[in-house]
């Protein structure tokens, strides 16, 4: 294997139907940051119905109306569609679909995925869904507005939701061609040498994701063509007997069942947060790794643990569902699963800040977001607790509360370490640095209002209001107290955007402006850092590389220097 292997290919062969794992991963990364960006758009339009109700939208209200008032069935599709685009489209895309695709086969000495045409179909997919998404905004029905959840008997009657159920089946196709080649690659193309024990952790953490995503996403994606058929077709599946609808019963054959829809979406719905959260430990892992020069502490009881929590999402799902009245013992069951789930999460936790300790540590930028993903996952595992209890799920649920909670664990918590994974693989990907004064200008005022934003949601999720009121809880009594946060709230959404800009600036000034590095810039010990910076195309390494020790050698007593890579010969 040379550098001079792989063919002269033409632009739109190199960068747009490419097989190569690389630009399919950049493909998969800039698709999902578009996308991140309609998301947080649509939710700044929402909270300014929050902050200011009935009041025109400044410089974009006319798409929203003749008077640039939201009114309320709008504002219920812009919250489907941010939910269902910041998940779908944004973030698991970015977490497996981009950091996997790219980072995967380097880290394991691959040349490539294990399929190459099947991951090139499987980023076609995910686009041919979004790109239907999007349109919905602009079909006659218009986008859907049924919630994230598509919770029928609503989503089987109201407008809207057949575009968004057939996005969804191009989307779940898409995450199970993906996460199918992961798995393979994983398996088969290790370097010789590379033994599981002496894997990377990011790679573990996109091995139990994509076992996730292959076992859970066929449920949805089933329920979705069952919806959809409820829909299109004249079946029931989700419709009960005696439906009456505008004071007329609903005239289809009966004898489906809600509950039904909501056990084959939680099926899938829950493991999706660990679908989220695992990618981003693993990329957490290598930054702390590298940025105090010492070893994953337990990187044996962080191993197990990932896959005993893949293994208990499965077990979990109908604590989302206490208020059915499933009963007693069933709660009493999802209750203890869910107290035991959290333990693996604690460990991995520990393991991380423990491995802070004694340490010399680098506060570059992708170690600040690596620091603050703790903590901000630390509270929206925490806030987690009471809503996996029945007795206080049934005060909590559907308030502001379980707003707050999802979201220090995805926004704070696994779009930050997504944030540090940029900043730390982008030499690798482009052979330039990313500037560290435009890195501190992002990171610190994007902690400070991502806090703004999520936690006083607690707050307002314990006075007791509904986080689907489109005027924030004005017409309810008590929502008096605590409204004055929802101003608050939606200012500090504003300046969280904002604070966006730095790093939309850095990407591309760095591109050109960005301090050239070698391979290896970090010091760093695993596999892609013996690729060239950026790695060959289609072969990634000179020559194949072997591997002769564990993933995080780190500061050994008696070597010469801090760090041994992993291809390094051992002596005698």
């Amino acid at each position: 294997m040379n550098a001079h292997s792989h063919r002269e290919e033409s632009f739109f062969r190199k960068y747009i139907w490419s097989t190569d794992h690389k630009i399919i991963g950049l493909q998969y990364g800039l698709t999902a940051l578009l996308f991140l960006s309609v998301g947080f758009f649509l939710m700044m339009v929402m909270r300014w119905q929050l902050a200011y109700p009935e009041t025109p939208i400044p410089f974009v209200g006319s798409f929203f109306g003749e008077d640039g008032i939201l009114l309320p069935e709008i504002y219920n599709s812009l919250g489907a569609m941010h939910g269902t685009i910041m998940i779908f489209l944004g973030v698991v895309p970015l977490a497996v679909g981009a950091f996997g695709n790219y980072l995967v086969p380097l880290q394991i000495g691959a040349p490539d995925m294990a399929f190459p045409k099947l991951n090139a179909a499987s980023y076609w997919s995910y686009f041919i869904g979004g790109v239907i998404m999007m349109g919905s905004f602009f079909s006659e029905e218009g986008a859907a507005r049924s919630g994230w959840t598509s919770y029928p008997p609503l989503a089987d009657i109201e407008v809207g939701q057949t575009i968004w159920l057939i996005g969804m089946v191009f989307l779940i196709t898409s995450s199970l061609l993906g996460s199918m080649n992961i798995i393979t690659t994983i398996v088969q193309l290790r370097a010789p040498g590379l033994t599981w024990r002496r894997l990377p952790f990011f790679v573990w953490t996109q091995l139990v994701t994509s076992f996730l995503l292959v076992l859970a996403f066929p449920p949805l994606e089933a329920a979705a063509v069952l919806q959809l058929m409820d829909r299109v077709a004249g079946t029931s599946f989700f419709l009960p007997s005696g439906l009456v609808i505008s004071g007329e019963a609903l005239a289809v054959s009966g004898g489906g069942s809600p509950l039904l829809w909501q056990h084959l979406f939680w099926f899938l719905a829950h493991p999706e947060v660990y679908v989220l959260i695992l990618p981003a430990m693993g990329i957490v892992s290598e930054v702390i790794a590298n940025n105090t020069r010492k070893p994953l502490w337990g990187y044996n009881s962080l191993v197990f643990s990932v896959i005993f929590l893949g293994f208990m999402s499965f077990v979990v799902w109908a604590h989302h569902m206490f208020l059915t009245g499933m009963g007693t013992a069933m709660s009493s069951f999802f209750q203890i699963t869910t107290m035991i789930i959290s333990i693996p999460s604690v460990i991995i936790l520990s393991a991380l800040f423990i491995s802070l300790w004694g340490a010399s540590i680098r506060f570059n930028t992708p170690m600040l977001f690596a620091l603050a993903f703790l903590p901000m996952f630390g509270i929206g595992g925490l806030t987690g607790l009471p809503l996996g209890i029945a007795a206080s799920d049934i005060y909590l649920h559907d308030t502001y509360y379980v707003i707050g909670h999802f979201h220090y664990v995805v926004a704070p918590g696994t779009i930050f370490a997504l944030f540090a994974g940029i900043y730390y693989w982008y030499p690798k990907i482009t052979g330039r640095r990313m500037n560290e004064r435009l890195g501190q200008l992002h990171f610190w005022p994007s902690l400070l209002f991502m806090n703004g934003v999520f936690m006083p949601m607690f707050i307002q999720g314990l006075a007791g209001v509904s986080r689907r009121l489109w005027d924030g809880g004005l017409e309810y009594a008590h929502a008096a107290g605590v409204l004055q946060w929802n101003e608050f709230m939606s200012i500090s959404a504003w300046l969280l955007g904002i604070s966006q800009i730095p790093f939309i600036i850095n990407i591309f000034f760095s591109l050109k402006r960005g301090e050239k590095v070698d391979r290896n810039p970090w010091e760093a010990t695993t596999l892609e850092w013996v690729a060239p910076s950026p790695p060959l195309p289609h072969i990634n390494f000179e020559t194949l590389p072997e591997v002769h020790r564990e993933a995080y050698e780190y500061s050994v007593p008696g070597r010469n220097r801090d760090f041994t890579p992993q291809t390094e010969p051992k002596k005698g």
